[in-house]
């Protein structure tokens, strides 16, 4: 039985010692994850080069993300790189004006300068993914003088995030937009904005990769809490190719308690709109240094699959931790398990809605048909793979075989649950008979199927049309009758 939920894989140190991206690419990684937040621009496209060559050696396809930093909303330096040692009732500022590097006991300087204007007396900072907790007492100029509430050990560059959200900081800086560039370059399959507030953001973003010659999809990461507004969710949704449930700062801005609702508000909303959803942040955490995961882990694996979700990411388990193949290995084992759950097959997706497009009522009536007709696979012959994202909202157990001769097609179908890429040669034919042998012929090359099984394959009147599928044909491999 195949894996249907994706497993994307952040690169990073550990990743570029000798065969370990092999391994876990050999494990069952399907999509790879450029942080743009560390490394450079050569090892960026050294990760993404040694990716595309392995898949090619290996005639598959594995999709590359490159993920944007965003706005550096941190703190800044302390003297000699000191840690300090914050306790509850002492006074601690956030100084904007100061040395970036002359950090003390008393106050620090913030490398987001803005922050005095967005925070009032009464706010609540949270540092360090919110394990330093601070009380805004009043705001002088470009000092926020706070009182610590939560203490701990804090060090340099530990994040900032205002509890509730707020900050003004723009989703694309600079450095970002000189990032899309790297992106372009790379032809990456997907890029992830970070920190977006809007549909607007998502909106330049495209028009940024666009204008770099770039056609990646926007994974937009919904990390503020501003960002969970009906209305503003809904325009981030419709104008992305996915959303990413980045637990880590929204947790920090809604509250730990308030996530595990809004995961499952946020898997269920991307489904109903057609969009890819990643579940990401800390899913196995513990394998950074161990080489076995916490049974609490198991089950947050396990309940975003059951959810529905795309795809699980793993960050610093793959691209800092000791135990990267394990890492993918357990992700894939507790993936395939909890996939065998009936819930995991019941899909009530559009049932009591009209469809808006021909290809989409050819998606969905196919998906229904062979659930009903228990066939084999579902082949959809696509050019841009919007079929099978339809046909993929469907819970199934039946995998949906994405056939395309164009190789970005294949490359971003790695995401889209239950969705297999198979390339297939172009066919110059008008024949469909034809066209229909050559989709039969590269499954049983593929060992996909076997003689007299039964098969769903959808296609369109014209080749090379985009949004032109309108056929669907039952057919039994080996009767010829195509």
């Amino acid at each position: 039985m195949a894996r249907r939920t994706k497993i994307l894989a952040t690169l990073g140190p550990a990743t570029d010692k000798p065969g370990v991206l092999e391994n876990i690419l050999m494990a069952g990684a399907n999509v790879v994850r450029i942080n743009f937040s560390h490394g450079s621009e050569q090892q960026h496209l050294d990760r993404v080069v040694a990716t595309r060559n392995w898949a090619k050696t290996h005639n598959t396809y594995v999709g590359v993300l490159m993920d944007l930093q965003g706005p550096k909303i941190r703190i800044a330096c302390f003297k000699n790189g000191i840690k300090i040692i914050l306790n509850n009732g002492d006074a601690f500022t956030l100084d904007a004006d100061m040395d970036e590097n002359l950090g003390d006991q008393n106050s620090v300087g913030i490398a987001y300068k803005t922050l005095p204007q967005d925070v009032k007396s009464g706010d609540i900072l949270l540092l360090d993914d919110g394990k330093i907790v601070l009380k805004v007492i009043d705001v002088k100029g470009n000092k926020i003088n706070t009182q610590v509430i939560q203490g701990g050990v804090l060090s340099d560059k530990k994040g900032i995030n205002l509890r509730g959200g707020g900050l003004s900081a723009n989703a694309l800086t600079e450095k970002d937009k000189a990032d899309i560039l790297i992106a372009a370059k790379a032809n990456a399959d997907y890029v992830a904005l970070s920190f977006p507030m809007s549909g607007d953001d998502v909106r330049k973003t495209k028009h940024l990769l666009k204008q770099a010659g770039c056609n990646a999809g926007v994974i937009s990461k919904i990390e503020r809490a501003e960002a969970l507004a009906d209305e503003i969710i809904f325009d981030i949704i419709k104008e992305s190719a996915g959303i990413m449930v980045a637990r880590g700062d929204l947790g920090v801005e809604i509250g730990d308690p308030q996530l595990p609702a809004q995961q499952k508000r946020l898997i269920k909303l991307a489904r109903s709109n057609d969009r890819i959803v990643i579940t990401a942040t800390q899913m196995l955490e513990s394998m950074i240094a161990s080489p076995i995961p916490t049974r609490a882990e198991v089950f947050d694996v396990a309940n975003a699959v059951l959810d529905g979700t795309d795809a699980v990411m793993l960050s610093a388990e793959t691209a800092t931790g000791s135990f990267p193949e394990n890492a993918i290995k357990t992700m894939h084992d507790v993936c395939l398990e909890t996939e065998k759950n009936p819930i995991a097959k019941i899909s009530h997706h559009r049932l009591n809605k009209n469809f808006e497009h021909i290809d989409e009522t050819i998606a969905m009536s196919t998906m229904y048909a062979a659930n009903h007709l228990g066939t084999k696979i579902v082949a959809a012959l696509t050019q841009t793979g919007k079929t099978a994202m339809w046909m993929s909202r469907i819970s199934s157990n039946i995998p949906i075989y994405a056939m395309s001769d164009n190789i970005k097609t294949l490359r971003q179908v790695t995401l889209y649950r239950g969705v297999y890429p198979c390339g297939i040669k172009k066919n110059t034919k008008n024949n469909w008979a034809d066209v229909s042998r050559n989709v039969i012929n590269t499954l049983l090359n593929s060992q996909v199927v076997k003689d007299q099984d039964l098969i769903i394959l959808t296609k369109g009147m014209y080749k090379d049309k985009s949004s032109g599928t309108n056929m669907m044909k039952i057919l039994r491999v080996g009767d010829d009758n195509y």
